[in-house]
Parts: structure tokens; C-alpha cells; sequence
């Protein structure tokens, strides 16, 4: 089959998709080791004598991850397990030195969670069956050319959160809604960074198809998918897939897939295990995890404020469109942005002064998203600050400067790092606000323009604006535009 073959049409096919999501737990050491987890580190470097499965190594709970596995468990809104018990999955394989990982499967940490995506067509609650923390394995890589596979144990030990959706998605978008909104919400929680290109945050997709209305179909498991658009294009495949097999009578083996991000398609990676393979039962070198309803109400108390209601607070209180304040608010790092740009004590509107949040987030949205998406860094690493900003939107507020001047010492502020107000002051970017001088200008130019100035007479009312930039032209962009308006009103004869 083609990748890009369209399925069969001829019965309404509906796509049954439940997600696994492993979010890395931001946290300096491993779950259950002193080894450090920061990313990039030469290949097993970052390896304790636990992780490498040493003979009578014991392992020590981090008492930091559970307590940002909690944060997580709040945030989605989840019943929290007082009780719950680590349990051994069995399994061998090179990059695991132990022969199992340690899980949670009988009883997780956190169930019933809730995550709700905007599908466009309204609010969607997406259901989330469970949150447990397991250990991650180690990295295997395999040189076929040289014939070696070498295994880094630096992953070994880390500490994650393992996520779980109810089959409650029905496309490849509506996955992708539940990943970003997911993912924000870990940044904002602090508990993840997010970067699926550096591993942190990796993807398992439970897939089937069905009639409408008849008992859920076969399902597949697409593992370790660490994009969104490549998991949108596995779950595309894998559907056209299925649907076809079925369509042909075909049955659908319930396997575990591999996604080619270079041909497109999956591939059979094993057959699919059940429990019972993996041979689960409790750890016994770890006690039961008990947490204190006290612990539980006290990390709630701590919680930062969640994307979605501050999100609802700039639209409420700044006035924002619902697009704005989702575009601010998909990165903390942005929404801080704005906020420490406009300058407020919380919930203090009255110091605003001439700022206005209107214009700070079309700034960030239009001209600040345009110069960072050609030199991509983290918001925190960005040349321009928000106070660079707050000072620019100053400017413009109190005719200092133009608009088009604005825009002009942006971009010198971000490229080199310098005070808007001092660029103004030294290049001499000062806005032009005396009419008699703006006056002078105008007169020149009509002088100059006969013939356009009786086109315009005789009802050629867009060559106003030809006007209009031929002063500012000649001003160099200095010029107030508002009054240069007017003075042109006042010297053009009307037109008839």
C-alpha cells in the first residue's frame, strides 16, 4: 500500500486512540540513585553501581521526583493513591543490566486524572487512566555498517512519569492537541521540560479501528514516537492501514510497531506482550510509597497558576482575543514575558500607565515571534528583555517615536543588545511632532506632485495615501503620522 493511499470509503471507520506518555521528571539525580540525569553527557558517564545492576546494590527512593510526580497528579486533576507500590517488570534486554524495570502497575501513584484539549469544535475532556513513576532503561545503539551495537547507560535509572489517556482521542490532530496541552502544563508545573528532541517526553500509541458503535477493534502499539508530527503521521499510516486490512477481510495482529520517520510507515516490531509476560510482582527491596493527606494538600497549596486559567485571565482582565491568549500562554517562558513586560503587581491594572497589554502581546505575537524564529533560542536566552520592550511601547505611547521607528529600534535592541531609549537618544530617532515643520515638508511635496495633486482633485482619493508616504519618506519615518494626516488634509485641495 502506497503511504500516501487514501483508505477505503466505504463504511465510516472510526479510530480508536489511547496515549503513553513518558515525561522525564525534572529532577538533578536518578529515581533511585545519587547519579546525575542531565542531557548530552558523554555515553556512561552518569552511570551509579546501582544503575548497572551492580550485585547488592539497593535502590533509594528520590523523595523529589515523587514529590513532582504529586505536582503532575494535581495538575491533571487525578485521585491520589496514599498508598502505592513499586512492582518489578520483567524483561531482558542489552540497555536494561538488571533484567527488569521498576514500575508501578497494580497500585499507581495517581488515577482518574482529566486533561481537556480545544478540538475547534468546542471542549473535549480527555480522560486519564493512571500516572505511575518507573525507572527509564538504558540507550542502545546499533551500527550496521560496522556490524556493533554499544549500549549508554546514562538514561539508565532516570526518573519517569508514565501517563496514561483512556481511548478517548479519534485522530492524529486531536493526539497532537493532547501532547501540546499536555506538555505546557508540565512546564508550567516545572515537572518536565518537554523536549522531545532530547528524549524527554516520548510517545506510545495504542491504535485501532471500528464500525460505529460495534466493540473496540484490535489494537497496535506505535513505540517511542518522539515528535508530534511524526506521531500524527504514524497514527495517519497505521489507520489507512488497518482500515484497508479490515476492508479486506484481513485481521489486524496485535503487535508492537516501530514508526520509519524516513519512508513514513510503521513496522512490526514483536508481537504485543500481556502482563502475564512481563511477570509483574512487588519490589522487594522497596516499601509501600505512603504519602500524608497533609503532603497532598500542601503541594496543592504550591501550585503555580495552570495554563488554562491564566489563559482566562488575560482574556477577563486584559483584554485579549482567545487566539492571543492562547498563543501567550502555550509557554510559560512567553506568558512571563508578557506579564513582566507590562509591569504589574498582581492584579494591580491602576500602574499600567501608558502600557497597553493589547499592544505588548500583538508586539510579542507579531514582530518579537518574527526575530526569534529566525534565531531560535529558549525565551530566557532571548537578546531582548521585557523591560527593552515595555520601553519601545512607552515611546510609541507618548510620540516619542513612530511606529515605523519602533520597529526599526527593535530589531537594533535585539541584534545588539542595547537600551531602546539610548538607541533613540544617540541616533536621533526622536518622532517629528511640530506641525509647522511637517507643514514645511507637505508644501514642498505638493509643489513637487502637480499633476498627482489635481488627479487627486478630480476624485483620485487613494493617491491620499501616496502622499501620506512621501512625507514620511521624506521625514525618514520620523514624522508623527497623525498630524501628518492632518496637515495634508489641510493643504490638498478636496477632491470633487
Amino acid at each position: 500500500m502506497s503511504v500516501h493511499q487514501a483508505p477505503p470509503q466505504e463504511m465510516p471507520w472510526e479510530t480508536v486512540i489511547g496515549l503513553e506518555v513518558h515525561a522525564q521528571i525534572s529532577s538533578v539525580s536518578k529515581l533511585f540513585s545519587p547519579a546525575p540525569c542531565g542531557f548530552g553527557a558523554p555515553a556512561n558517564t552518569h552511570v551509579s553501581l546501582f544503575d548497572a545492576a551492580y550485585p547488592g546494590t539497593l535502590p533509594q527512593l528520590n523523595k523529589f521526583c515523587v514529590e513532582q510526580a504529586l505536582k503532575t497528579s494535581l495538575g491533571l486533576g487525578g485521585t491520589i493513591n496514599l498508598l502505592s507500590v513499586f512492582d518489578r517488570k520483567n524483561y531482558f534486554y542489552a540497555d536494561l543490566p538488571s533484567g527488569y524495570q521498576i514500575s508501578q502497575l497494580f497500585k499507581p501513584l495517581m488515577v482518574q486524572g482529566v486533561l481537556e484539549i480545544d478540538t475547534g469544535q468546542g471542549p473535549k475532556s480527555i480522560g486519564i487512566n493512571r500516572l505511575h513513576i518507573e525507572q527509564d532503561a538504558g540507550k542502545s545503539f546499533h551500527r550496521s555498517k560496522e556490524g556493533v551495537s554499544a549500549v549508554d547507560l546514562n538514561r539508565a535509572g532516570v526518573a519517569l512519569m508514565e501517563i496514561v489517556s483512556e481511548p478517548h482521542l479519534s485522530s492524529g490532530e486531536e493526539a497532537a492537541l493532547f501532547v501540546k496541552k499536555l506538555r505546557t502544563l508540565l512546564r508550567y508545573l516545572g515537572t518536565c521540560d518537554g523536549n522531545m528532541d532530547e528524549g524527554s517526553l516520548r510517545v506510545d500509541v495504542n491504535l485501532s479501528v471500528r464500525l460505529p458503535h460495534q466493540p473496540l477493534g484490535v489494537r497496535t502499539e506505535i513505540k517511542n514516537v518522539n515528535s508530534v508530527r511524526f506521531m500524527q503521521q504514524a497514527i495517519a499510516y497505521e489507520t489507512r492501514r488497518q482500515i484497508e486490512r479490515l476492508s479486506q477481510g484481513q485481521a489486524i495482529a496485535q503487535q508492537t510497531l516501530l514508526f520509519d520517520e524516513k519512508t513514513g510507515i510503521t513496522l512490526p516490531m514483536r508481537q504485543k506482550e500481556s502482563c502475564d509476560d512481563y511477570r509483574y510482582f512487588p519490589d522487594p527491596d522497596l516499601l509501600p510509597l505512603v504519602l500524608t493527606q497533609e503532603m497532598v494538600e500542601s503541594t496543592a497549596g504550591g501550585m503555580p497558576e495552570l495554563p488554562d486559567k491564566k489563559k482566562k485571565r488575560f482574556i477577563d482582565v486584559f483584554g485579549l482575543t482567545e487566539a492571543m491568549a492562547h498563543s501567550l500562554t502555550e509557554d510559560p517562558q512567553v506568558a512571563d514575558f508578557f506579564e513582566q513586560t507590562l509591569r504589574l503587581p498582581p492584579g494591580d491594572l491602576s500602574s499600567l500607565g501608558v502600557l497597553s497589554p493589547l499592544e505588548a502581546a500583538k508586539w510579542i505575537l507579531g514582530d518579537i515571534f518574527a526575530l526569534a524564529n529566525k534565531h531560535p533560542l529558549s525565551v530566557d536566552k532571548w537578546p531582548l528583555k521585557p523591560g527593552h520592550l515595555a520601553q519601545i511601547l512607552e515611546m510609541v505611547a507618548n510620540n516619542t517615536i513612530s511606529g515605523k521607528i519602533a520597529k526599526e529600534v527593535l530589531i537594533l535592541a535585539w541584534q545588539n543588545q542595547q537600551d531602546p531609549q539610548e538607541i533613540v537618544r544617540s541616533q536621533g530617532l526622536f518622532q517629528v511632532t511640530d506641525p509647522l515643520a511637517i507643514e514645511r515638508v507637505v508644501v514642498a511635496l505638493l509643489q513637487e506632485e502637480p499633476q498627482k495633486v489635481k488627479d487627486y482633485q478630480s476624485g483620485k482619493e487613494k493617491l491620499f495615501e501616496f502622499f501620506v508616504g512621501q512625507t514620511m519618506r521624506r521625514t525618514q519615518g520620523k514624522a508623527n503620522p497623525s498630524l501628518v494626516r492632518k496637515v495634508l488634509k489641510n493643504h490638498l485641495p478636496h477632491p470633487q
